[in-house]
Formats: C-alpha cells, sequence, structure tokens
C-alpha cells in the first residue's frame, strides 16, 4: 500500500465542502489513515511550501493557507499518489476534468480546494510537517 496526503484547503472548510471531499475519497476506495482539522502557522507553511519560498507568489500563499483551518489527511492505497492526483484534477480549475476535485468545488489557481502530494518524498516531507505531534 502506498501513502499519500491531501489538504483540504481554507475555503473549502469554510464553505462546509470537506464532507463532501472526504465522501469521494472514500468512494475512491481511498483509505483514511490520519485526519486532522488545524491551523497553520506561519513557520510551519513556510516549511511545507519551501519549495516555493524564491517564487513572487510565495508570500500571498503563506498568508492565503494561514488565513483558516484546514483538514489533513493521510490516505493509503495501492497507486495512491497517481490515482489521488488525477482524482484531484488540474490545479487549476479552469482546466480540471469534469468530476475531478477542483473542478466541482476550486474557484482559482490559489483557491482551487485541496493539495495533494505529488511524489513519494513530498508526502512524506507533508506527512511529517501535518502529523508532527501525532
Amino acid at each position: 500500500m502506498e501513502k499519500t496526503f491531501l489538504m483540504i484547503k481554507p475555503e473549502a472548510v469554510r464553505e462546509r465542502k470537506q464532507g463532501e471531499i472526504i465522501d469521494l475519497l472514500l468512494k475512491n476506495r481511498f483509505d483514511i489513515v490520519r485526519m486532522k482539522q488545524f491551523s497553520f502557522n506561519r513557520t510551519q507553511a513556510s516549511d511545507f511550501y519551501s519549495i516555493h519560498k524564491e517564487k513572487p507568489f510565495f508570500e500571498g500563499l503563506i498568508v492565503y493557507i494561514t488565513s483558516g483551518p484546514v483538514i489533513g489527511l493521510e490516505l493509503e492505497k495501492e497507486g495512491a499518489i497517481k490515482l489521488l492526483r488525477q482524482l484531484v484534477g488540474a490545479t487549476d480549475p479552469a482546466e480540471a476534468r469534469p468530476g475531478t476535485v477542483r473542478y466541482m468545488y476550486g474557484t482559482s489557481l490559489q483557491m482551487n480546494a485541496v493539495h495533494a502530494s505529488d511524489s513519494a518524498p513530498s508526502a512524506e516531507k507533508e506527512l511529517a510537517i501535518v502529523f508532527s505531534e501525532d
């Protein structure tokens, strides 16, 4: 079984869409290993998005992701990373296929409802940051 990470972003939590998104995960046979609702502090958010540290949108991203509670999920399934990325859809909701999470719940490139790990090393890093005190 492969592990991966999904985060339901602040606007989806604010709009109470987390149940619908979790239901999609379960219908697609992902096992939820751990789940928690929390708010990023600036340090955690900077560590989580460190890959973007030198990019011009970094500061706005940190302000956005710390703007409210998020939900982190550790998921398991054979081929989890690839299958979750397919279910989530393109980063830009305008380019996402119908039926994908971002097509249904995303509103912009930044406010695209969810984050999903893009590789095993990313999943490992993200899980360690989110579930560090668990």
